[in-house]
Order: structure tokens, then C-alpha cells, then sequence
């Protein structure tokens, strides 16, 4: 009996570890899934400027389909689902210092994932729906995206308020138990703050929490692939 308690316990262990590793590489994709929203809404695309037309806005839309549906599904949707293992893993990784505040972190964390995940399905879903209504009607259409646009936005674009209570939450409890590098737990402290502070209508905390969390996703994903065993199991 004691052998088979223990044969158990082992493979627990091991799958607690293969957790670890798994949410530390989906936390070094997140940060390469940012790089490339970067690269590609910064570098490539050439929006429109504020004196375009509306049938030019259109265009826009229209020529680029394709790439804005696959950038939301990237950005959003998979940027999402990976999103949660990381929760879940993190989680795991905390559970056994503070009980309460990781529960209470990782809820947060969850409903974040689903903020994303909404807010890229309602991007792709409006944008067929706005380029459908275009051919015949390109003003109701514009006015149709501005409106997906603010609602997309409001649930996991414009702001990072939910993103940055979970990574100021799971950073504190780290603090509290010395759980990562001092470096690391003040680098997710500040970037939970930017997130907060995103509640305030200014560009520049978006641009900061998106910029400083890409080191923290690597840093984070890095240090759970090279320290998996630091998980305690009860």
C-alpha cells in the first residue's frame, strides 16, 4: 500500500512539474504573440489617416480581411487560450503559500481570458458583419465598426485594469514567500500597477504595460521551465 501511495505521489509530482514547464513555454508564446501584434500594427499595416474617407476606411478593411481576421485570432483568441494554462499554472505554483490570495488571483486571471478571448471573436464576428453591410451601405458600416471597435476595446484592448489586479495579486504573494527573484516580483508589481492605471483614458500606459509585460511573460516562462520542481504538492 505504502509503495503504491508513494508510486502516486511521484506521478503527481511529475505531472505537476510537466505543468510548470508547459505554462512557462505558453508564457514565452504570449510574449512573441505581443511581438508580432507589434510588429504587424506598428510596422506593416498602414491604417488610414484621421482625413480619410469613409469608403477609403472601407477599403482599408476590405483589402485587409484576412490578416486583421488572422491578427485577432492570434492576438486574442490563442493569446487567450494559452493565457489560461498560465493561470492555471501559476496557480498551482501558489496555492500552497497563500490558499485565499492565489484563488483570489487566479479568478481574476480567469476572467481576463475571457475578456480577451470575447473581445477578439467580437472583432472577427463585426469585421465580416461591417464589410457584408459596406457593399451597400459604407456609412451604417463605419458606423457599425466604430461601434465594435469601442465595445473590443472596452473588453481587453484599450484597458488592462483585470490583467493588472492578477499580475500585481500573484506578484505580492511571491513577496510575501520569496517565491521568484526580487527583480522579477517588482518588474510584475510595476507592470500590475501600468495595468491598473490603463482605467485612465492616456496611450501611454497601454504602450508601457504592453512593453514591460512581453519581459515579464519571457522572464516568468523561462524562470517555470527552469524551476518546475519549486512546486509543492499537499
Amino acid at each position: 500500500m505504502n509503495f503504491e501511495s508513494s508510486s502516486i505521489k511521484r506521478c503527481i509530482i511529475m505531472e505537476l512539474k510537466k505543468l510548470q514547464k508547459i505554462g512557462g513555454v505558453c508564457a514565452i508564446l504570449e510574449a512573441l504573440i505581443y511581438i508580432l501584434a507589434f510588429i504587424i500594427y506598428g510596422g506593416i499595416l498602414v491604417y488610414p489617416n484621421t482625413n480619410a474617407s469613409i469608403v477609403e476606411e472601407l477599403n482599408f478593411l476590405s483589402d485587409n480581411h484576412l490578416i486583421l481576421s488572422i491578427l485577432n485570432l492570434v492576438s486574442y483568441v490563442l493569446f487567450g487560450i494559452l493565457l489560461a494554462v498560465l493561470v492555471l499554472a501559476i496557480h498551482q505554483r501558489l496555492k500552497t503559500y497563500s490558499a485565499i490570495f492565489s484563488k483570489l488571483a487566479s479568478t481574476f486571471g480567469i476572467i481576463w481570458v475571457g475578456l480577451v478571448i470575447a473581445s477578439g471573436m467580437i472583432a472577427n464576428i463585426g469585421l465580416n458583419s461591417v464589410i457584408g453591410i459596406g457593399i451597400k451601405e459604407p456609412e451604417n458600416a463605419m458606423l457599425l465598426w466604430s461601434s465594435i471597435s469601442i465595445i473590443s476595446e472596452g473588453l481587453g484592448g484599450g484597458n488592462e485594469i483585470v490583467g493588472g489586479i492578477w499580475l500585481l495579486l500573484l506578484s505580492i504573494i511571491a513577496f510575501k514567500e520569496q517565491l521568484f527573484s526580487k527583480s522579477l516580483i517588482f518588474l510584475g508589481i510595476l507592470v500590475g500597477i501600468v495595468g491598473i492605471l490603463t482605467i485612465y483614458p492616456l496611450e501611454i500606459f497601454t504602450e508601457i504595460f504592453g512593453i514591460s509585460q512581453i519581459i515579464w511573460f519571457l522572464w516568468i516562462g523561462i524562470f517555470m521551465i527552469r524551476k518546475p520542481s519549486e512546486v509543492i504538492s499537499n
